[in-house]
């Protein structure tokens, strides 16, 4: 389907809805300019991607019905695998389809004025802090045709804000459940952990159905203020009738860490953005990303490293499995902007093709505006080493399963290395499903 100009909700739709959700003008307005700036905005141009026939903005349903879960118990079972339901300390959120359907968050982090909600009770009832936040430092709503549409059509997502100075030990997790064909999805997640705070949070996008033409219209946006730390793990696995795109962006200031850890298991056609601006001196940004693709899928994955402040410290690290006829595109961008001296740029992309149709591209990009830096780049596109299966079958294992170790050798430097012990099972997990 061809990418059309028109949209098939108007300013009154909107209004409709903003009002439905009880929202209040700030949000309205937001969300009434950035859905008039989308007629005429142009798309995202990702690199060696042609997505103009991609359907990103005809669809019938903004929100479907679903029922909020009465316990942990009621949680189907590809879900429930995903909670520790023993934890005596749950902060949890659960979004089924567009309706928040569970939530729990420690009274102790209550007490020590933590906010874990969904999207909408932020906004009426935490209105200073989401407006301060909301597509204002992270992604701007007129970026792109494909911003401005999220904007004016939020209908679903979190919000996490991590006072001054309070350390959570324990992950906060958010699980976005699709279990309706008929949903498409505007989730908006806001993540800000205030000064010399630290959090680590987990979300997982999840598909227990087919659907057939979804489109998911993703953001999350990490704010970092000084001497915080952030880790913001994430694992997708949506189904292959599912159009996806995620734009993950994170501004770290003084002496701030973000780092990301994602797994991109889609099996849809995807477009993903992951930013991290390091605004501040001393900041750091670290992303570490592993996907398999399998199928007919085409997915364009661009991880990109802003260096502002003075010795910042930025790395990047994708190795990604392809195989029946997937392609996909890594982009790895590096830059360093003019003023940030003594920064380091670090990125490695790396490629794996399982069969003679499946296609890779790496593409490891430095931009340096600043002579006082150290930067460095390394990039692979392959298919399995016969001798590596050559060894293996040698002492008796079967191609099949020769195979799928090599797969697990050449993720295992990624998922090894992801720092929150939850992301890296599940992340395991899935690999496993996708790779037989």
């Amino acid at each position: 389907m061809t990418t059309e100009t028109k949209l098939p909700f108007d300013k009154e739709f909107v209004r409709s809805f903003s009002k439905e959700m009880n929202e209040p003008t700030w949000f309205e307005t937001i969300r009434l300019t950035a859905l008039e700036s989308s007629e005429t905005l142009p798309m995202p141009r990702p690199d060696k991607t042609k997505i103009d026939n991609w359907n990103f903005t005809q669809f019938k349903s903004h929100t479907v019905d679903s029922e909020m879960y009465n316990s942990l118990e009621d949680l189907p079972f590809e879900v429930r695998a995903l909670v520790d339901v023993d934890a005596v300390n749950k902060n949890l959120y659960i979004q089924r389809n567009q309706t928040p359907a569970f939530l729990s968050l420690a009274d102790e982090l209550k007490g020590k004025g933590v906010i874990f909600t969904d999207i909408f009770t932020a906004v009426r009832e935490h209105g200073e802090l989401v407006q301060k936040y909301f597509m204002t430092e992270g992604i701007k709503a007129d970026e792109h045709r494909l911003a401005a549409l999220h904007a004016a059509l939020v209908n679903g997502g979190a919000f996490l804000y991590v006072p001054k100075n309070v350390e959570i030990a324990e992950p906060i997790q958010a699980i976005y459940v699709h279990d309706n064909a008929e949903t498409n999805l505007f989730n908006h997640v806001i993540v800000v952990a205030d000064e010399n705070s630290s959090v680590t949070y987990v979300e997982n996008y999840i598909s227990t159905v087919e659907s057939i033409g979804g489109i998911f219209n993703i953001v999350a946006e990490v704010l970092a203020g000084n001497g915080s730390k952030v880790l913001f793990g994430a694992v997708d696995t949506l189904s292959s009738g599912i159009t996806t795109y995620v734009n993950r962006r994170g501004v770290a200031g003084r002496d701030a860490r973000i780092e990301w850890a994602l797994g991109l298991m889609n099996d849809g056609n995807t477009i993903s953005e992951n930013t991290t601006n390091l605004v501040g001196d001393g900041s750091y940004g670290d992303t570490k990303t592993v996907v398999v693709g399998r199928g007919e899928q085409t997915q364009n994955f661009t991880t990109k490293v802003v260096h502002f402040g003075k010795n910042s410290e930025g790395y990047i690290l994708k190795h990604g499995v392809m195989k029946d006829s997937a392609s996909s595109i890594f982009n790895g961008i590096g830059k360093i902007e003019h003023g940030a001296s003594k920064s380091n740029a670090v990125q490695e992309s790396r490629v794996l093709m399982l069969s003679e149709k499946a296609r890779g591209d790496a593409n490891p990009i430095l931009l340096i505006d600043e002579d006082d830096v150290t930067a460095g780049h390394a990039a692979s596109v392959g298919r399995v080493d016969p001798v590596q299966l050559y060894y293996l079958m040698s002492r008796g294992i079967p191609k099949k399963e020769a195979e799928r170790l090599v797969i697990h050798g050449f993720l295992a430097p990624v998922v090894n290395q992801l720092p929150i012990e939850g992301v890296k099972k599940q992340l395991t997990e899935v690999i496993e499903r996708k790779v037989q």
